[in-house]
């Protein structure tokens, strides 16, 4: 395969709404630290469906056009360049973070790479194709347990786990999750994982993926279609605030609607990203000494736990993904995620 001339792939090949799916040639033989993965497994994103709408806060992407996207992807080497001490065969999953600039291949995040920060699918090419060359040190080997499309769970799984080390997410916490999107399961899945005696989660009028939380383990979900967000959860907590909020809609009034709902000193971590600008009660806040904390993305040590969890219990994780496509399908895949027909689409090249 490594050899075809061509392959298909769903690029972003200008500003404004939509993918295309295009032929467009194999990458060539690795070079110097680099391995090529051969892409089995790889998820629409919130963040690819932004993009694919070209929602408002993707303009960075324009320099960087054309693009092959998607950054949720696992595979397996079938080749490996000088000095890329990766044996051919290895199953990984790849993070997405790569520095260019001054031609050091170095661990993501190493403060010894200098250079231009890129984001594999969004600002480089991507996962939406059957093969890629990436560094080597972007590859995390994949133990027997979790299969490809687990893989390709590792990237949302880890941005939803540092979110939670972020929050200081503890044992015997109650935790409310803003967003039932993959992000917030895996927020869910993670503050769970943390210690989290009760975890909550919000929605507005989302029945597909409440079912899937469901299918994870979450009674406790809330939809403001029915009621005010506080006097829901409040009605749930017996009156106690919760100890951690954490958000992932994308929404900034969920933010200001979750505050009344949180502990004194109670932290609250905004995961989402948003087009619009938050209104925040600041004399309430200051006087419950509220925390307002950010997390964006995920460091290579949360990849290396989160895989450990998924190695733990494999199957505990796989009702996440509700939908699976070849990539010839990846359109109507698209579709899907947007319309939220679908939780999680998983495409195979």
């Amino acid at each position: 395969m490594l050899g075809a001339p061509t392959m298909l792939a769903l690029r972003k090949t200008q500003p404004g709404f939509g993918l295309e799916a295009l032929e467009v040639p194999s990458p060539a033989a690795p070079g110097p630290g680099q391995v090529t993965v051969q892409v089995e497994a790889v998820g629409i994103c919130g963040s690819d469906v932004h993009a694919y709408e070209w929602t408002d806060g993707y303009q960075h992407m324009i320099p960087y056009l054309p693009v092959t996207m998607g950054h949720e992807f696992a595979g397996r080497v079938i080749a490996a360049g000088e000095g890329a001490a990766v044996p051919t065969g290895t199953r990984v999953s790849v993070y997405p973070r790569v520095t260019r600039g001054d031609g050091s291949i170095a661990w993501p995040g190493d403060p010894r790479a200098r250079g231009d920060r890129l984001t594999i699918g969004l600002t480089t090419d991507g996962g939406f194709a059957s093969l890629l060359n990436v560094p080597a040190g972007n590859v995390l080997p994949l133990p027997g347990a979790v299969d490809a499309e687990l893989g390709a769970l590792v990237e949302p799984l880890a941005v939803a786990g540092e979110a939670v080390l972020v929050g200081g997410v503890g044992l015997g916490d109650t935790a409310l999750v803003l967003g039932p999107g993959t992000i917030g399961q895996g927020l869910a899945l993670m503050a769970r994982a943390a210690g989290a005696a009760r975890v909550i989660v919000a929605g507005r009028g989302d029945e597909p993926r409440y079912a899937v939380l469901r299918q994870l383990g979450f009674a406790d979900i809330v939809d403001v279609a029915d009621g005010p967000l506080g006097d829901q959860v409040l009605a749930l907590t017996g009156g106690r605030p919760v100890d951690v909020v954490l958000e992932a809609t994308g929404h900034p009034p969920s933010i200001t609607d979750a505050l009344p709902v949180l502990k004194r000193e109670g932290v609250l971590v905004v995961a989402g990203i948003h087009a619009a600008p938050l209104s925040l009660p600041l004399t309430v806040f200051v006087r419950n000494r509220h925390q307002l904390r950010a997390s964006h993305g995920s460091e290579p040590g949360t990849w290396e736990r989160v895989i450990a969890l998924l190695a733990r219990d494999p199957e505990a994780y796989r009702p996440m993904i509700t939908h699976r496509l070849p990539l010839s399908r990846g359109l109507e895949g698209f579709e899907l995620a947007r319309q939220r027909a679908a939780s999680k689409v998983i495409l195979t090249p």
